[in-house]
Formats: C-alpha cells, sequence, structure tokens
C-alpha cells in the first residue's frame, strides 16, 4: 500500500484540518509529518468547532490511528490542552494516538529564545509564533535535541537541565526579565511546573518507534495519509526564505518526516484557498492592501488559529500556486473557501510577474528581497450564495469556469470545492 499525502499549497490557513477530517473514514492511519504547535488546524461539525495545532486531525474518527511523526516536535504543556479540549467534547485521544519516539521536544526555554530573537530582530521580524519552533528545530539539526523517547530513560531530567543551562546562558545576552516574562499567561516557572506536569500525563500515550509501526502497516495494507502542516511557501528550503517555517512543508518532507521511502508515495492531494493568504512579515505579490483586502478579511474570517492574528489577504497567485504543483508533484486540487468570494462581482488571478519591469512566469530567488508586481486576470464572479450546494451540476457557472481555469493552468483536475467551513459542506467533483 502507497502513504497520501495532502499538503498546503500556500502560506498555510488553507483548511487542511477540514479536509483531513472529511477524508480520514477512508484511511486506517493519519499521520503528522513536520511543524508544532505553530499550526492550526480547524475542523466543525455539529455546530462545534475544534483547533488542533500538534494531535492529527483523523482524531474525531475512533476507528482510525493517528500517529505524531518523528519529523513533529511537541510542547507537552500545549499538547496537554488539546486533550482536554477533545476530552471536554467527549474525545478521548489516548484510546488511538500514538507518539514517534523521535519527535523532538519544545522546552520552556526554547519558547524563551524564540520571544528574546524575535524581539531582537526590531523591523526586520519573520513573524514567528513564538511557539518556540525555529530554537526547537535549531537544537535538533545542532545535535543537542531531547526526543519524546528521552523522556522514558533515567537521564532525562539531567539531559533537559543541561539544556535548558545551554538556553539560559544565551538569553544573558537578552538581557530578558526570566522570572516575569510570561508563556500562555503564566510565570515562566509556573509553566514549566506545568510542563512537567504535562509531560508526566503523555506517558500514557503509546510512544513507538512510529518508522517501523508505519511501514509495517503499509506492508500490511494499511491506508495512510500523512497530513502537513503551514504551507508549501512556507517551507524552509523552497518557500520565501528567510520569511518561512523551520521544516519542510512539501511532499519530500514527508520521507524525513514519517520514514516513508519515496516509491511508497501515493496520491499527493494539494490544497489551496480560492484566493490567497499570510499571516506575519514576507513576500506576498497578490496582497490587496485595500478594501477589496478587507472584505476578503471580513468574509473569510481571516484570523490566525494559533496567533489570532489579522491574515493579509490577496487574489489567488497562479504562478506561485504552480510552483507549489510542481514541487509536491500533485495529483489531485481540493479549492477552500470558494464561498468567501459569494458577494464579488469581479475576481482577479495572478497570473505572472514584473520583476524589474522585466514579465516573467516563474518565482524567482528574487522574490524574497524585491517586490515582484503581478499582472492580473479578471474573471466574472459567480456574485451568489454558494454554501447550500452539495451537487457538482448546482455549481454557478462563473463558479466552474473560474475552476476549469485553474486545472487547466495547472493541469491538474480540483476534486473538491469547500463552500463553507463545516465538514459537510464539500462539492466533489466528477
Amino acid at each position: 500500500m502507497k502513504a497520501d499525502i495532502l499538503l498546503g499549497l500556500q502560506w498555510g490557513d488553507e483548511g487542511k484540518g477540514k479536509i483531513v477530517d472529511v477524508l480520514t473514514p477512508r484511511y486506517d492511519i493519519i499521520a503528522r509529518f513536520q511543524g508544532g504547535p505553530n499550526a492550526g488546524h480547524t475542523i466543525e461539525f455539529d455546530q462545534k468547532k475544534f483547533i488542533l495545532h500538534t494531535i492529527p486531525s483523523g482524531i474525531f474518527n475512533a476507528s482510525t490511528i493517528n500517529v505524531v511523526g518523528n519529523g513533529v516536535i511537541i510542547d507537552p504543556f500545549i499538547f496537554n490542552r488539546e486533550l482536554d479540549m477533545l476530552k471536554a467534547s467527549g474525545i478521548h485521544a489516548e484510546n488511538n494516538l500514538m507518539l514517534s519516539k523521535k519527535a523532538h521536544l519544545i522546552l520552556p526555554s526554547h519558547r524563551l529564545l524564540d520571544a528574546a530573537y524575535e524581539s531582537a530582530k526590531g523591523k526586520a521580524k519573520i513573524g514567528s509564533t513564538l511557539k518556540g519552533i525555529g530554537p526547537t528545530y535549531t537544537d535538533k539539526t545542532a545535535r543537542n535535541g531531547i526526543r519524546m523517547g528521552n523522556i522514558l530513560r533515567d537521564d532525562f531530567l539531567k539531559r533537559y537541565r543541561d539544556l535548558k543551562e545551554k538556553h539560559l546562558q544565551i538569553l544573558k545576552a537578552y538581557e530578558m526579565d526570566l522570572e516575569n516574562h510570561e508563556l500562555d499567561g503564566l510565570k515562566f516557572k509556573t509553566y514549566e511546573e506545568k510542563w512537567f506536569d504535562a509531560l508526566d500525563r503523555m506517558k500514557s500515550i503509546r510512544i513507538i518507534d512510529s518508522e517501523y509501526f508505519i511501514n509495517q502497516s503499509l506492508n500490511s495494507g494499511k491506508s495512510l495519509l500523512a497530513e502537513g502542516a503551514q504551507g508549501t511557501m512556507l517551507d524552509v528550503d523552497f518557500g520565501t526564505y528567510p520569511y518561512v517555517t523551520s521544516s519542510n512543508t512539501v511532499t519530500a518532507g514527508v520521507c524525513t518526516g514519517l520514514g516513508i521511502p519515496p516509491h511508497q508515495v501515493g496520491e499527493v492531494l494539494g490544497i489551496f484557498k480560492a484566493y490567497c493568504t499570510r499571516v506575519g512579515s514576507g513576500p506576498f505579490p497578490t496582497e490587496l492592501d485595500n478594501t477589496e483586502g478587507q472584505k476578503l478579511r471580513d468574509e473569510g474570517h481571516e484570523f490566525g488559529s494559533t496567533t489570532g492574528r489579522p491574515r493579509r489577504c490577496g487574489w489567488l497567485d497562479l504562478v506561485a500556486l504552480k510552483y507549489a504543483v510542481m514541487i509536491n508533484g500533485v495529483t489531485r486540487l481540493y479549492m477552500m473557501k470558494a464561498d468567501v468570494l459569494n458577494s464579488f462581482a469581479m475576481i482577479k488571478v495572478g497570473t505572472s510577474y514584473y520583476l524589474n519591469n522585466e514579465k516573467i512566469d516563474y518565482v524567482p530567488f528574487e522574490a524574497s528581497y524585491e517586490k515582484l508586481k503581478p499582472e492580473w486576470l479578471e474573471l466574472e464572479g459567480w456574485h451568489t450564495n454558494i454554501n447550500e450546494i452539495r451537487n457538482e451540476k448546482d455549481v454557478p457557472k462563473a463558479l466552474d469556469r473560474y475552476v476549469k481555469y485553474i486545472e487547466k493552468q495547472t493541469g491538474v483536475p480540483v476534486s473538491m470545492i469547500s463552500v463553507g467551513p463545516d465538514r459537510s459542506q464539500i462539492i466533489h467533483r466528477s
């Protein structure tokens, strides 16, 4: 059996959690392969709304195993809060959840480093979520990190104290008031105590050699969907560096983040919004810093599910979308939030860029440093409410033309159109 992959094709926040939730009944295993609590996957059903940061979005199906893979980084405090949120709705995640022994831990002091580094950048801030993501991945690549499997060993406390002391030595240069600095509204010492309490609770969850479990499951015919976080344009190698996350968000990240060999990759499902959004700093060629951008933000409720920050909004960037399709080898596209465009009489698409007055049709290295001016194609909007549509034959002609234009330009079929936040608000296309 081959593993299918679902990932974002823009700057994150595409709606991956909803589609994983919709697809979960088709799979035996859902596995997260990168990122950490900087992710925010929103799932809505039965008038309930859930936001998951680390736990895979298949957790709502009791018969599906959910694996947090080795490429993920875990903050026990945030993870514990997530377990409590699910438990309050009658979902006991521990029953069908597994954690990789090789997944790295975010220490409280990682979060202090993140805050210090970001503050020191001044106007050059990258827009970090301040969850300790960058410093944790830094320790991972520097071979200083602590992994889930280490919490089961006798030398764990010594390793923790040694790494914390390294962090505190670094922080001396930033003159941070460690005693009074707050993490999620708690003083550092209190946060650290709760972090250790949460770590004890996590010992009740199955902590496994996930690469063996995943490959043995595939070889025995089990179906698996790998769930990505963030988006392609935030990939540490292929995104708009340095305004990116600290992990590989693309298809290749599945191989290192779960231990799946390349020949075991099946379908690659690419999720994109009918328009574009971005949180934090960095290039955004099709951004609308005007009333249209504000309308997109208002209609789409575009505020970060992790940070609460207003998202920057703009029209669809077709150049970036085609780039993401190429990098990931996308085989199917799922278009999200088409309903947000219900009231727009006209819709624009960025079809190419101008770089120093030269027209180009690709994402250049210079995109991270030079302002790219988009060339626009204007299309007629459907200008009607599509939230209740479920049948492909009822799709307005203007929406059908918009979707078919995207299919023609990318060379990939759009298999689903999302027309609302609930898991039921989906149009399946043949």
